[in-house]
């Protein structure tokens, strides 16, 4: 499971989670793409339940990028516990999901394989996302 080999502090406070994303927004180097449509948090085992049905999917095909990572630690008081006596433990990590973040990347493979991949990874996330392609620039003429 995604998370960091270690951290300056061991616990964050939650944060607020408004606009949109600043950086993370266009395809880099894959032809189809997994896109956030709402702020939210993605769990290491989310993205890594996704990760394997795109590769199952694929069959050995294609390459894929996964482009967010979860770095930001989540608390959480053990169950019946009563309120006070400080913060809870780290319970697990998540990475911090703004709309328009491309969360995967995928190339090599047919359009129709690539899709269905990226929607059957999307069925993991508790947030809405689309597919998105890669829109190739047509030279047009100068004048």
């Amino acid at each position: 499971m995604l998370m960091p080999k270690r951290v300056k502090w061991r616990k964050q406070m939650r944060g607020r989670m408004r606009g949109k994303a600043l950086r993370g927004a266009e395809l880099l180097t894959g032809d189809f793409g997994l896109q956030a449509l709402e702020p939210g948090y993605v769990s290491a085992r989310q993205i890594e339940a996704a990760r394997r049905s795109i590769v199952r999917y694929m069959k050995r095909r294609g390459k894929v990028w996964i482009r967010i990572f979860p770095d930001k630690p989540y608390t959480k008081k053990a169950a019946e516990t009563r309120m006070g006596k400080g913060k809870g433990s780290v319970d697990h990590w998540v990475a911090v999901v703004r709309p328009g973040r491309i969360m995967f990347e995928l190339s090599g493979v047919p359009d129709d394989a690539a899709v269905h991949a990226l929607k059957q990874a999307s069925y993991k996330f508790a947030i809405k996302t689309k597919v998105v392609r890669r829109h190739e620039e047509v030279q047009g003429e100068q004048e």
